[in-house]
Parts: structure tokens; sequence; C-alpha cells
């Protein structure tokens, strides 16, 4: 199985791209590898200047899940960067080879992630004192992995459709980016939907890929742009608005 860009086949493009402009040349040819740079640039701006102090000296110590979490899902960032680089390189053997490292670690990632999520919301409120309503934040930690979670596996279900494919495994990996985005220092952060909005500005760039490399959006791009965004919507709704109902489900899974 293949994960990211796979297949040796050329993307569709307009005719006589050889011929075209040095920014339609690029983003034809590096785009996909640029954006999975550009995923490592936000991850360790984020969590760079956080690490230390919340984790590798953290006083009190945090809980040794959060360590396996941190490795797995900074795994993920770097097998992006390699698959994407296979691609560029046309070593399209290795990387459907990787591929099934790929699907494995992308199986482990919502299963670490929500029980990393119950773990450390529990040891907020246990450990660290945090108020009880913070079980509410439960809402932004389950968008994240839902979010990757339905794009991953749909990626997954079509990778043998690399134009479907490779913008699915795009998206997927950037749901991930919301927790590094609002750990950047003096980031912009518009109101309610917070880091979403440069999420959401990512993915945006790949429809712009699309419009100048195509001269059309891609189908992935129209359904679940405006889908992410509504779940998004929701998700954001439920952590800062703290329903009755919500508090109570939440208290009840932390039992």
């Amino acid at each position: 199985m293949a994960t990211n860009q796979i297949s040796s086949a050329p993307p569709a493009s307009r005719p006589g791209i050889a011929n075209a402009s040095g920014l339609l040349r690029f983003l034809n040819k590096y785009f996909y590898f640029s954006m999975s740079l550009l995923v490592a640039v936000a991850v360790v701006s984020g969590f760079g200047h956080t690490v230390d102090g919340h984790l590798i000296h953290a006083r009190p110590a945090r809980p040794w899940l959060l360590w396996v979490h941190g490795a797995v899902f900074s795994g993920w960032v770097l097998f992006f960067i390699l698959q994407s680089a296979l691609v560029r390189m046309h070593n399209v053997k290795l990387h459907r080879t990787m591929g099934w490292f790929g699907a494995g670690l992308g199986a482990v990632i919502p299963v670490l992630g929500i029980s990393t999520a119950l773990v450390m919301d529990r040891f907020e409120v246990a450990t660290l004192h945090a108020p009880k309503d913070a079980y509410t934040f439960f809402a932004i930690q389950f968008l994240d992995i839902s979010s990757f979670t339905a794009a991953f596996w749909l990626a997954v279900l079509w990778r043998r459709r690399p134009e479907m494919h490779r913008r699915l495994m795009l998206i997927a990996t950037l749901t991930l980016t919301g927790a590094a985005f609002v750990r950047i220092p003096h980031l912009a952060l518009p109101p309610y939907l917070g880091p979403y909005w440069w999420v959401d500005a990512l993915i945006l760039l790949g429809v712009g890929r699309d419009v100048i490399v195509n001269g059309k959006v891609n189908v992935v791009y129209r359904y679940a742009l405006p889908l992410l965004v509504v779940w998004q919507a929701s998700m954001v709704y439920l952590a800062s608005q703290h329903p009755a109902w919500w508090i109570k489900f939440t208290e009840t899974i932390m039992g």
C-alpha cells in the first residue's frame, strides 16, 4: 500500500506545463514536499519552546503516555516528509513499501490520541487542580483526532487513486497542526476557531495549487473543507460554551 503522493504517473495538470511559468512548475513538482516541510516548521515553532518545561523537565512529571504520544506524532511528521521526498525523487517502489509502515502508524494515532487525551485531562484536574469543567476541552482533542482519522482512512481506501489519496493525506496531516499553532508565540489567532483558521488556511493553499496547476478544484477539497469547517465549529462550540449535556458526558467518560 502506498501513502501520501503515490503513483509514478504525473498529476493531472494543464497542457504545456513544461513550458509554464516558474511558479506553475514549482507548484506542480514541489508543492506537497514543501507542505510537508511547512508542517514540520509549524510543529517545531509550536512545541519547540514548550516541550522542556511541559514534558522533559515538567514538575510534577507528566504521565509516561505523553512521551509515547509525542514520539508517535513526531514520527508521523517525519514519515510524511519522507514519503513526500520519495515521490519527488520518483522512488515509488520504496514509497509504496514504506506506505505499509505508515498505515500501521496512522492506525495507532487515533487510539493513542484519545487515550492520551483522557489521561492528560484527568491529570490536569486531579494533579494540577484544573477546574472540573476543563474536561470540556476534550471536544478539541476529539476534533483533531476524529478529523485525522476520517481523512486518513479515506486516503487508505483510495490509495490507488493518487489525486484523491495525496490530498487526503495532506488534509489528515494538517488537521494535527492545530495544537502546534496555538502554542506559537505571538501568532495572531482569530476569535472563535482560533488555530483552526491557520489549519484551514494551509488546506486552502492546496485549493489554490489546484486552481493554478489544474484549473479546477479537486473533489476532495470541495467536500472535505466545508465538512471540516462545520465539524470544527461544532467542537469549538462545545469546548467554549460548556453546554450541560456535554459537561455531563465528559465527566462520565473521565470517570
